[in-house]
């Protein structure tokens, strides 16, 4: 899925838009057993908790696309055999009002969900008449090409509010806010089946985790019945580590800001181009970027070597995920240097009477917990 077809589904969780007539789910406490079961029937909700609830939906479909949200592609046998698929397809296909098969979704998510408190299991079916597009683009009013039917599941964080001192104006007195359970924003969720190119792709979903560094892939394997993708935290860092010892000697300050540079003025030039797919390079492209830069041969061979290990030959990744082109910072053990992206110069390395430095050049507002210092030159040198 892109971004586009992304913010169309976002656009119609609104309660004037949508076609969802009952939200059912399940509390889970935190012994990962269920407490409760619902079915809330959103026409009995105020306009202002119609809201919300589908707010907390929407969160499902936010983030960063290739970070967040995660294309989730099922082998042809998974479909035509997997008993996770064939589920997923029943809970779309009006499903989520039998009772059986939302004990055995329930059942696959707690054993597979590992959050620190209880939560809340949402799941909603919607029927979208997909509109047409004209050749400019735009979206025609009347008529539809086709229904788009999907479910769409948000597992939400449930905590305790704190109790707290409110003041009633109309009363003149002080009150104690009661403790009460608070649904937070949606850790995990799904939809499911994928929407590409305006269609229905039972061959995909789209999967969310808000954390970058934990995917939870026992709820990916659990659901989807297929492998967790790596999370965008541990590509990154693995990434590096491949670049790292693939360079050895040749990993130098400036090779590793030439390749950066490089990544980021691809991202660029796909931002400028408006092209809703999600920009990805495979590793052909990462070796030639390293060859430009000035790195040796058998130094991108062993990059190569390195990458089909680790990713695998044919994977692509995300220039976006290796590489943030808004921060920049040089490390040591015991010092981290924050660097304007647009004015890499300013730093560099070197080694002076044996020793290894990092210079960076100093112009003015230089400042130590505050204070603005002086910067003069040494007397000896002069």
């Amino acid at each position: 899925m892109n971004e586009r077809e992304i913010g169309e589904l976002r656009r119609r969780l609104k309660p004037e838009k949508t076609s969802i007539t009952h939200i059912r789910g399940c509390y889970v406490d935190e012994q990962r057993e269920i407490v409760s079961r619902f079915d809330q029937s959103v026409s009995i909700l105020s306009e202002e908790e119609g809201e919300r609830v589908l707010a907390l939906m929407k969160k499902s479909l936010s983030g960063t696309l290739g970070k967040n949200l995660v294309d989730i592609s099922f082998p042809t046998k998974v479909v035509a055999e997997g008993e996770e698929h064939k589920l997923l397809m029943a809970l779309r296909n009006g499903g989520t009002k039998n009772d059986e098969l939302l004990e055995t979704f329930y059942r696959k998510v707690t054993e597979a969900v590992h959050l620190e408190t209880g939560y809340v299991i949402l799941l909603a079916e919607d029927a979208y008449d997909v509109p047409f597009k004209g050749r400019d683009d735009r979206v025609m009013d009347e008529g539809a090409e086709t229904v788009f039917r999907y479910l769409l599941c948000s597992i939400c964080p449930v905590k305790l509010s704190k109790p707290v001192l409110t003041f009633d104006l109309s009363g003149g007195a002080f009150h104690e806010r009661a403790v009460d359970y608070q649904v937070g924003s949606p850790e995990l969720g799904f939809l499911f089946p994928a929407f590409d190119a305006r269609a229905t792709n039972i061959y995909g979903a789209l999967y969310y985790c808000r954390n970058l560094a934990e995917n939870q892939g026992d709820f990916v394997t659990s659901v989807f019945g297929t492998q967790p993708p790596m999370p965008a935290a541990e590509q990154k860092e693995v990434f590096q580590s491949i670049l790292g010892m693939s360079l050895e000697e040749e990993c130098s300050l400036e090779t590793v800001q030439a390749v950066r540079d490089q990544l980021c003025a691809m991202i660029q030039e796909h931002k400028e181009s408006k092209e809703p797919e999600l920009l990805t390079i495979n590793k052909g492209t990462v070796k030639g970027v390293l060859a430009s830069c000035g790195v040796s041969a058998e130094r991108v061979a062993s990059f190569d070597r390195e990458f089909d290990q680790v990713f695998g030959a044919d994977m692509d990744i995300q220039p976006r995920i290796v590489v943030d082109p808004k921060q920049m910072e040089v490390k040591t053990p015991d010092v981290t240097i924050k660097v304007n992206p647009e004015r890499p110069g300013l730093v560099e390395t070197r080694v002076i009477d044996g020793a290894r430095y990092i210079l960076v050049r100093a112009e003015e507002g230089v400042e130590l917990n505050g204070v603005t210092i002086q910067i003069h030159e040494d007397p000896a040198e002069e």
